[in-house]
């Protein structure tokens, strides 16, 4: 009998023990990897965050972390299955950092993003329309830090629209000296010009108006703009712009 009892405890505990090594091997202790290729695209109040999709067939997803300083606290701001995420309600000029880290579904999670991202949301807009300084001189100017139409001669003026009839040649003209213009060509967006560049910019304040390019202004109060042609006539022109309100900064679409 006590060899019967004997026996019947030894396969008991070894079924135990069977059954206690396949929940081991089914557990996962193993954190994806760390989310590369972390970048940003800038927004008006918003940012949008991008990277690249993990390849863990357990990856669960992402948790996004922001911070206002590069090496300060970086708390918890939402969680996505996503390869991208939308940071919105953001104030305008103010710099944001970001990390993000990828989880699975046993819990594990990688170490934080290794890029250091950052982006200052800036006011954008579009549809914008001036005319001919000749026929309309008090609509033919465009102030940046008021988001509005102003007269070409008007002390804010960043920039305003003119049509040479002799030429046939329409062109933009900056609204004071220490307003630099740049052509940067054509672009399919508003959004593929990311900084503003540090060199090319036109000596005589007057470049030529055409359709589907995007021009960078560097503002006489040392901020940076720009505006994407998208219509002109002989009367007028049509725009959309975008202008970072923080001095000094560059930043017109794409963070680092």
């Amino acid at each position: 009998m006590k060899n019967f009892k004997s026996i019947f405890y030894l396969i008991i505990t070894a079924a135990f023990l069977v059954l206690l090594s396949c929940c081991y091997e089914g557990f996962d202790n193993e954190p994806p990897a760390v989310p590369r290729g972390l970048h940003s695209i800038t927004g008006d109040e918003e940012v949008m965050l991008i990277w690249y999709e993990n390849t863990e067939p357990d990856l669960a997803g992402y948790r996004i972390y922001r911070s206002l300083t590069p090496s300060g606290y970086y708390y918890e701001i939402g969680q996505t299955n996503l390869d991208y995420f939308l940071d919105f309600g953001l104030l305008n000029g103010q710099t944001y950092y970001y990390a993000i880290v990828a989880f699975d579904y046993d819990g594990n999670e990688s170490d934080l993003s290794y890029e250091i991202v950052y982006d200052t949301p800036r006011p954008e807009g579009y549809n914008e329309q001036i005319f001919d300084y000749y026929e309309y001189p008090d609509y033919s100017g465009w102030n940046f830090s008021a988001y509005s139409v102003v007269a070409y001669d008007h002390p804010m003026c960043d920039f305003f629209y003119g049509y040479d009839d002799i030429n046939e040649v329409p062109y933009l003209y900056t609204g004071r000296s220490d307003t630099w213009i740049q052509d940067f060509g054509y672009t399919e967006s508003l959004d593929e010009i990311t900084y503003a560049p540090e060199y090319g910019w036109s000596t005589t304040g007057v470049v030529e108006a055409i359709l589907g390019h995007t021009y960078i202004f560097w503002i006489w109060d040392n901020h940076f703009a720009k505006v994407r042609l998208s219509a002109i006539g002989p009367d007028y022109v049509i725009f959309d712009w975008a202008y970072q309100i923080d001095p000094g900064n560059p930043e017109l679409v794409i963070g680092q």
